[in-house]
């Protein structure tokens, strides 16, 4: 019985895949490739000093792509050592400088990997402004380097491969920001929670009494799963 549900699983997966790898493709595709900039990708570009229409050298391209890395994971450590004078921090502690670093680096290199249970050791503000902050980010640079490698290989003479900054404001305004808005409106409906209303202390059948976490969930996971 495992073995078919396995097999149903894998078939259900490839015919979603095999339905949506046109359109979603095409879609990515002209994000990456349009010449035309959204007003507010416009003010982005001009708070931060960029020129949409340049273009970078590879090298360019890669300083950039470590750059925004490099202050993720100081915002990120930052945030989770401030945690105690932050607003929506339950009560919790400043979390512990190797386990800050950790978390820091791991989200920052799209590896999620954690070592401690989110409910009883991160508030909402770091959740929300560092950790969702960076499940997009991370994703972002994610797609910025397979695009980069996409076009060096397709314009190998070239000597340029594209805005940096460009593809990482597409990335995340134009495909990351709407799937995850879609997929957090179905958990919600299907009943995840998401709200920054604390532990609910609760009476089971059996009479005692548990405390039950909430928290941004749904957004949280919608973005896990785009990843």
């Amino acid at each position: 019985m495992d073995n078919w549900l396995v097999a149903l699983q894998a078939a259900t997966v490839a015919l979603v895949l095999a339905l949506i790898y046109r359109p979603l493709g095409d879609y990515i595709a002209l994000i990456y490739t349009s010449r035309r900039n959204l007003r507010i990708e416009r003010g982005f570009y001009r708070l931060i000093g960029v020129d949409p229409r340049s273009e970078q050298t590879w090298q360019s391209y890669l300083r950039s792509a470590l750059a925004i890395s490099f202050v993720g994971v100081l915002l990120l450590y930052g945030l989770q050592r401030l945690q105690a004078v932050l607003p929506y921090a339950l009560g919790f502690p400043a979390i512990p400088e190797g386990l800050s670093f950790n978390t820091a680096i791991s989200f920052v290199t799209n590896a999620n990997w954690q070592s401690y249970s989110p409910d009883v050791t991160m508030g909402y503000s770091v959740q929300l402004l560092g950790l969702a902050v960076q499940n997009f980010v991370s994703a972002a640079v994610g797609l910025c380097v397979a695009i980069a490698l996409v076009r060096a290989f397709a314009a190998v003479r070239a000597g340029t491969i594209g805005n940096f900054w460009v593809d990482l404001t597409r990335g995340i305004l134009r495909l990351l920001l709407p799937l995850s808005i879609v997929a957090a409106i179905v958990l919600i409906a299907a009943g995840m929670i998401q709200n920054v209303s604390g532990f609910t202390t609760i009476t089971t059948l059996s009479g005692a009494t548990q405390s039950l976490p909430g928290g941004p969930v749904a957004s949280q996971e919608a973005m896990r799963s785009r990843r």
